[in-house]
């Protein structure tokens, strides 16, 4: 996991590199922007709290089947 966490930060620093100079600073901004929208979300829940609520949805019979799953999913197109 480190080693992705490493690469996709490498990653990142080669992108702005790559970007002209003029640009930097919108790009700032647009990261800045991004960083404050993620802070002000609710805290994204662990894999042990997903798994215990989806297993409450389950017991409760809050699931459907598989075939369902992309019904209603754009309701407005025919």
């Amino acid at each position: 996991m480190v080693t992705d966490s490493k690469n996709i930060t490498q990653q990142l620093h080669s992108e702005i590199e790559q970007t002209p100079e003029r640009y930097r600073a919108l790009l700032l901004r647009l990261v800045h922007s991004f960083r404050e929208g993620i802070e002000e979300d609710a805290p994204w829940p662990n894999a042990a709290d997903s798994f215990r609520e989806g297993w409450r949805d389950m017991k409760a019979g809050r699931t459907g089947t598989i075939d369902t799953l992309w019904d209603d999913i754009n309701p407005d197109e025919s």
